[in-house]
């Protein structure tokens, strides 16, 4: 069944499950939690305007009014006149400018370069991060090649006030069709959960002939900046083009329109893919197998054989030392090139019209 379509029936749609328990505050518990933002003293003159603020706050809080500013979805959606949050439409907008501009064979080849440590020079560690200068030499080789790059650098959720990426709450679980695209879970008003990234970022995707992740190794794993990133796309795989078909957030309607027979369209399939991993130790290739893998699942298409890495820099060695290893390890730096110019030719190749040997296969296995 086409994404968006309300089944007729919802004959043995499965129970939603509850009894979590509520997670609701008092007054006198969600004021104390709010004033924690004002806890510098420079804020003390201003305590009759805070407790007005906090007051505000909390009557949205309490009647829950996720999306104040609405207006309705109108042609094109499956229920025109149900009302749709402002920045949800905006960011929809946006991703269908980004697509056509993505899609017009006379633009500029662009490449989505993806910087995955939290460091930065501008906060804590002093110092900035080897990825950063690893990225940096990918960009200018693919900057030589006239390929027009787009650098998000994702240590600025560390170092930029007010910037962040909220967790993914897992609608997908209940149903794919709760898990919208893009994704309709923030902001929250009610809950405080606004400035969230992804409003931004998800246009940035689709706006990409390619992507290229330069990571580091946090503990075996990807670093939680990245980690964040890659749950929020879920929506990208699969998810719902129109909240209205599931009246916003309703788990029962989800469940049908899944069994009645969800298309799980890929919405960033068909985009070209590198990743290189760096770390110290341990962990390298376990992470750059999951990147690739996670990628590939969504049906981006892996460059060619230089194109995913797993490297160690400073093997053992000192951490204070690490860059001047970096500095020294010109074959590493040469690789990181070749990933890029490797992404290149594939984004070229594709644009010109070459089919991959999977194209028009059939998925028996959609989700």
């Amino acid at each position: 069944m086409a994404s968006g379509k309300i089944p007729n029936t919802v004959a043995a749609v499965p129970e939603v499950r509850r009894g979590q328990g509520s997670t609701h505050l008092s007054r006198e518990e969600f004021g104390r939690r709010l004033r924690e933002r004002f806890h510098d003293p420079r804020f003390d003159p201003l305590g009759r305007e805070i407790e007005a603020i906090i007051e505000a706050a909390w009557n949205g809080y309490d009647e829950y009014r996720k999306s104040p500013r609405t207006r309705r979805a109108g042609a094109g959606f499956a229920v025109p006149d149900f009302e749709l949050p402002l920045e949800w439409l905006q960011t929809r907008a946006q991703i269908l400018a980004a697509e056509r501009r993505q899609r017009d064979p006379a633009s500029r080849s662009r490449i989505l370069l993806i910087g995955a440590s939290a460091r930065s020079d501008e906060t804590c560690p002093g110092e900035m991060s080897k990825t950063f200068r690893l990225i940096r030499i990918a960009q200018q080789a693919l900057e030589s090649a006239d390929v027009e790059t787009d650098l998000l650098d994702l240590s600025r959720l560390t170092s930029e006030f007010g910037r962040q990426i909220l967790p993914c709450k897992g609608c997908v679980s209940t149903a794919m069709p709760l898990c919208h695209w893009p994704c309709s879970c923030y902001p929250n008003h009610a809950m405080g959960q606004v400035n969230d990234w992804m409003n931004e970022l998800y246009p940035r995707f689709v706006a990409a002939h390619g992507l290229m992740i330069v990571t580091p190794v946090y503990w075996y794993q990807a670093p939680s900046v990245l980690k964040l990133l890659m749950d929020r796309l879920v929506c990208a795989d699969g998810g719902n083009p129109d909240p209205t078909s599931t009246h916003g957030k309703t788990a029962a309607e989800a469940k049908a329109l899944e069994l009645a027979g969800w298309s799980y369209p890929r919405h960033l399939s068909g985009r070209a893919f590198s990743v290189v991993v760096h770390g110290d130790a341990a962990g390298a290739e376990t992470l750059r197998r999951s990147l690739v893998d996670w990628l590939t699942d969504m049906q981006l298409i892996e460059a060619g054989r230089s194109s995913a890495i797993d490297r160690y820099v400073g093997y053992y060695a000192p951490y204070a030392t690490s860059h001047d290893a970096l500095d020294a390890d010109s074959a590493f730096q040469e690789e990181v090139r070749n990933a890029a110019r490797s992404l290149h030719n594939e984004v070229r190749m594709l644009r010109e019209g070459r089919s991959e040997p999977d194209a028009g296969l059939a998925d028996p296995r959609p989700k």
